[in-house]
């Protein structure tokens, strides 16, 4: 698989706190000029980039972001705001303290009424690897393919770590057929994408995959 070719699963993504809206139209150019899945940006910034983007490429927001513990009522609000500004496709995150205790149900039913409120957009599920056991990890593919939703996610980008091999290879031996897997956290080179994306995954949450090929056409320059 060439550089090229992997970019189309890569949702390129600025979600720093520190984050301009001229850093976020730089990612915008990014993501057309190299045609990735989408743009990976803070809710805050999702009507104009979807107004500065017209279509061209789709607009992803997180919710719940990055620790979770947000009510259920909250991230809803959030969703219906972030779908009415424009966004395309939805990245939640869970309430890994609910995982840690036990109340399944409820995870499933936030990740249900979630879903029911991006109907036909996409919702990726982030579970935050780094944190859980892999029996935790397993019971969240059972339960994100339960709920309906899209993706199952590795990680923010914001706690100890992000995704691994060893993760994406479970996710895609314990999701169900239509539940998607995204990479995200960490992911520092193209060889680490294509074994990623040979495991099983189909999005890559990163932003370095195009730093590289802007180093490399500097490099040309020359």
């Amino acid at each position: 698989m060439n550089k090229n070719e992997i970019m189309r699963y890569v949702d390129h993504t600025l979600l720093l706190q520190g984050a301009t809206w001229e850093d976020i139209k730089v990612i915008c150019d990014d993501a057309v000029k190299y045609s990735t899945a989408s743009v990976c940006i803070p809710p805050s910034y999702v009507k104009r980039a979807a107004e500065y983007l017209d279509g061209k490429v789709p607009v992803c927001t997180v919710i719940g972001f990055p620790n979770g513990y947000n009510t259920t009522a909250v991230k809803c609000a959030e969703t219906a705001d972030a779908i009415e500004n424009g966004a395309d496709e939805i990245d939640m995150v869970i309430n890994i303290g609910d995982l840690k205790s036990g109340r399944y149900e409820q995870i499933l039913e936030e990740i249900k009424s979630i879903k029911a409120v991006c109907g036909e957009k996409i919702l990726k599920v982030i579970i935050e690897t780094c944190l859980l056991t892999d029996e935790e990890k397993v019971r969240m593919c059972r339960i994100v393919t339960e709920a309906g939703a899209d993706f199952i996610k590795t990680s923010t980008g914001f706690s100890s770590a992000g995704a691994t091999f060893e993760d994406i290879k479970l996710f895609a031996d314990n999701v169900g057929e239509k539940v998607q897997i995204k990479a995200a956290g960490g992911i520092k080179s193209f060889a680490d994408a294509e074994r990623f994306l040979f495991l099983g995954a189909t999005r890559l949450g990163t932003s370095r995959l195009i730093t590289l090929l802007k180093g490399e056409e500097g490099k040309s320059n020359y």
